[in-house]
């Protein structure tokens, strides 16, 4: 009989790339990791791995078994929350992720009506780049959170999460002059430009619509806090691409032109847990957290 334990430890291998982070990621030393793996091999009774190296590299028997182990894994998580619809209220700890602009809109107010109907549970929250969202699920580090992605940057599928849709919002061009034509992005061509560190989806973002306004932008600042973004418009020091929900009090100095470029922000949890109570719970608040923001 195949070790989940150790099943999991391959599917993680399998997207991490690597023994050391795989064990950093679970809380393993390496040499224990490896152990695991071995293990697993004896009881698959075919090679897992190829080693060159240092390195190791999935066979394609070990993919085939990761296929597998994301549907046991699932099974699990189901079984899990079945039990847990057997209780009679909500207690343990709920563990969710957020990314800035959305802890702050969006969860705060989710929050607030967990804490008020469900007492007994925990809540604990992480903020979180979006695209560290899907190895926190995995490693049960999280168990839902909030992430998002750019009609020009649509997000990349993960076979271990579920995502569901919550709330789309409008991209706003932020300028500290008003712009005199209809091509927003164009007119500001040659001028410095703000955006996320390289690697975020906010500096993805901004290099995807300039190009497909037929310019690269000359990015000169990075910042990923958008009140520092703003701020650094509102000192003529550049221009940016900023979304609806960072504007809560954006400085009254600052021209903000809407785009066609959208941005859409998703649940996200493992699969298997969707009718757990709690993971229920939260994603009834705060989907009426996103009704009231696209009221207000």
């Amino acid at each position: 009989m195949l070790d989940v334990r150790k099943l999991r430890l391959l599917r993680e291998l399998a997207h991490r790339g690597t023994i050391a982070a795989v064990a950093d990621a679970l809380s393993y030393t390496p040499s224990a990791v490896s152990q695991q793996l071995t293990a697993l091999e004896r009881e698959a009774g075919v090679p897992l791995l190829e080693r060159t190296g240092r390195r190791v590299r999935l066979t394609p028997a070990a993919h085939v078994l990761v296929g597998h182990t994301e549907t046991v894994l699932a099974a699990l998580e189901r079984a899990d929350a079945e039990l847990a619809c057997a209780r009679d209220e909500l207690v343990g700890t709920l563990r969710i992720g957020a990314f800035p602009t959305a802890a702050r809109t969006l969860l705060s107010p989710a929050l607030v009506t967990l804490s008020t109907d469900h007492p007994r549970l925990e809540l604990t929250v992480t903020e979180i780049d979006p695209a560290d969202v899907p190895d926190a699920l995995r490693a049960s580090t999280l168990d839902i959170a909030l992430t998002h992605d750019y009609d020009l940057v649509p997000a990349t599928t993960d076979p271990a999460i579920h995502t569901e849709p919550l709330h789309t919002e409008t991209v706003y061009l932020a300028t500290r002059h008003p712009t005199v034509t209809t091509e927003a992005l164009r007119a500001h061509r040659e001028a410095p430009w703000i955006a996320g560190t390289p690697g975020t989806l906010c500096h993805t973002v901004t290099l995807r619509a300039c190009q497909a306004a037929g310019f690269t932008p000359h990015i000169r600042h990075h910042a990923d806090d958008f009140n520092t973004v703003l701020a650094l418009v509102a000192a003529d020091a550049g221009t940016a691409i900023v979304p609806a929900l960072a504007l809560h009090s954006p400085p009254g100095d600052i021209v903000l032109t809407p785009l066609t470029t959208r941005r859409r922000t998703h649940l996200a949890y493992r699969n298997g847990t969707a009718d757990h109570p709690a993971l229920d719970a939260a994603r009834t608040a705060l989907r009426a957290a996103a009704r009231a923001a696209d009221i207000a």
